[in-house]
């Protein structure tokens, strides 16, 4: 008596309830980005007024919040719809996705790296643009305000960079009691002091430039991220290679079950 096996093709649960796992993830982030979003939004007032979402001429970090967000939910719902219920158009959408993503990020790094001074003028162009913006969004100033203290900076260039904004313009027609002044972000911190001084940068620039570095950080912005970047060389790849590893798992999971898939159905086919 004889026994033949037949080898029939089927999905793999590994790799359909890894991916599923893996985009679940992405998925419960993309709403936590999104409901971050909507509530920041909500309270500066934007979801009453949409107007004032082209209001702000700099950027508004709540925007990139949700763009985030989206791209993230979408992603997440993607794949764990197309893992679950083995669709093969959801799958190569994702994984499409993903390998857009990955090849974009690795573009802008070689870019970045070939053309450094064109990259450090729009930098520039960025900073400044977000100066004059300063006073309009609590949370570019927020943004703004962090990266001088992090980074022990001030404006784009130095602190004649403020002179883009109304607010702390040296001009003579300028009313605004911080004229010619900078943010208390911009001052060297007091270890004595308890309670951060919001008016510390007032009339600073009113001062003699040799004066300046007894009160206020006069290094630029632009200059200290370029002065980081070399100390933090090893971070910097570290994260970026953990991230593209991520998404090259990702991508080979999809493409996987996708093979998984097709193997069935043209198994069923005969």
């Amino acid at each position: 008596m004889h026994y033949y096996r037949y080898s029939n093709a089927e999905v793999s649960c590994w790799y359909k309830y890894l991916l599923f796992s893996y985009n679940i993830v992405f998925w419960l982030a993309g709403v936590a980005f999104l409901a971050a979003g909507l509530w920041a939004w909500s309270e500066k007032g934007v979801l009453s007024d949409l107007t004032k979402v082209t209001g702000l001429h700099g950027l508004d970090p709540v925007v990139l919040v949700l763009v985030v967000g989206i791209v993230m939910f979408t992603l997440g719902f993607a794949g764990c719809v197309g893992a679950l219920r083995e669709n093969i158009c959801l799958l190569k959408f994702f994984c499409g996705a993903i390998v857009f993503i990955f090849l974009l990020e690795l573009a802008v790094a070689v870019l970045a790296f070939l053309f450094q001074d064109w990259v450090r003028d729009r930098v520039k162009e960025f900073f400044e643009n977000n100066i004059k913006s300063y006073r309009d969004d609590i949370d570019l100033q927020n943004l703004i305000d962090s990266l001088q203290k992090i980074n022990h900076c001030c404006g784009a260039q130095g602190p004649e960079d403020w002179d883009f904004n109304i607010y702390f313009n040296c001009s003579s027609e300028s009313k605004s009691r911080e004229k010619c002044g900078v943010p208390f972000s911009c001052c060297i911190p007091d270890p004595a002091q308890k309670v951060v001084n919001t008016q510390c940068g007032y009339d600073v620039r009113k001062k003699s430039k040799s004066q300046w570095d007894d009160q206020i950080f006069v290094k630029g912005c632009i200059l200290a991220l370029e002065a980081w970047l070399p100390r933090n060389i090893y971070i910097v790849a570290g994260v970026f290679i953990a991230i593209s590893l991520l998404q090259i798992f990702g991508i080979f999971l999809a493409r996987t079950l996708i093979s998984d898939i097709e193997a069935v159905k043209a198994s069923n086919a005969f």
